[in-house]
């Protein structure tokens, strides 16, 4: 979520250090948009820590197959093609098999697909040292603050999104990506867990799907937040803005203002954070960006 500055060669480096590891597995796919049968816009696929796997589920009439990945509810959508699940796969997921459970009115049934390798660069750090050894006060107030993240993650509501392809809630480069191992004045702390746009303070930002705030807040290290549901278990969320422009409870139309962009939290100067969850796990926003 830290903002490693606005530098040419500091961007390009991050950027150019993603990509596939050596004897990487065929199974995580190649990354190409997609557009389901019937136009539906699917975002792609990539089936590797921090990614996506879209199953076929071979069932095209009746209700919506409920399908599971770790108990928690996947993201079914329907196109011409039948119904497909949409799997969000944990940043922290071994590489190998992985599978979800599949229930519909042919009973439960297990589908199977593997994890590939993935390579995520590494970052490096300076932040107020508060912010890296916390107080008992800090980690009290991070260990709440983590419980109404995970509370707002494990929503699943009707009706799902009309599309996976999104826009990024502010226009500006990517300054940080998803899954970077970081150290924070040298010290390791968890993989970053979205995608980092570069902005200046008070740029607008805009929702890219329309959805219902479910929370907003000071948070520790990620400052003034917003999290918005846009169903079926996909949610975003924007961090560190200078000012929140709603609160929970109201409904949002794609393209409506959340707030505007700022510094607050654990950060290194002005930036969005934007974050994107399925089945209750962040996963790489860059895979749905239009």
């Amino acid at each position: 979520m830290r903002l490693i500055g606005c530098l040419a060669a500091a961007l390009a480096l991050s950027l150019a250090a993603a990509g596939v590891r050596p004897g990487g597995n065929a199974a995580a796919g190649t990354g190409a948009g997609r557009t389901g049968a019937g136009g539906f816009e699917l975002p792609d696929e990539r089936a590797v820590p921090g990614g996506v796997k879209i199953l076929r589920l071979n069932a095209s009439d009746g209700p919506p197959p409920e399908v599971l990945a770790d108990d928690a509810r996947v993201l079914v959508v329907r196109d011409a093609g039948g119904w497909a699940a949409v799997v969000g796969i944990p940043l922290s997921a071994p590489l190998g098999t992985r599978h979800v459970i599949v229930r519909d009115a042919g009973g439960a049934r297990q589908i199977d697909f593997r994890v590939g390798a993935w390579h995520y660069a590494r970052q490096s750090l300076k932040v107020p040292p508060r912010q890296v050894d916390l107080s008992t006060a800090d980690l009290a107030r991070v260990a709440d603050e983590r419980i109404r993240i995970d509370r707002a993650l494990a929503l699943y509501t009707a009706p799902p999104p009309a599309s996976l392809r999104l826009s990024p809630p502010v226009p500006g480069v990517r300054s940080s990506s998803f899954g970077l191992r970081r150290l924070f004045n040298g010290e390791s702390r968890n993989p970053h867990s979205g995608m980092d746009i570069a902005a200046a303070t008070g740029t607008p930002i805009l929702v890219p799907l329309p959805g219902t705030v479910v929370e907003t807040g000071d948070f520790f290290f990620n400052g003034n937040t917003v999290i918005v549901d846009h169903g079926g278990g996909l949610l975003t969320m924007v961090c560190h803005l200078d000012a929140i422009g709603v609160k929970p409870g109201d409904h949002v139309a794609a393209g409506a203002r959340l707030g505007v962009v700022g510094m607050t939290g654990r950060v290194t100067g002005p930036h969005l954070h934007w974050g994107v969850a399925l089945n209750r796990v962040w996963v790489d926003p860059a895979l749905f960006v239009r």
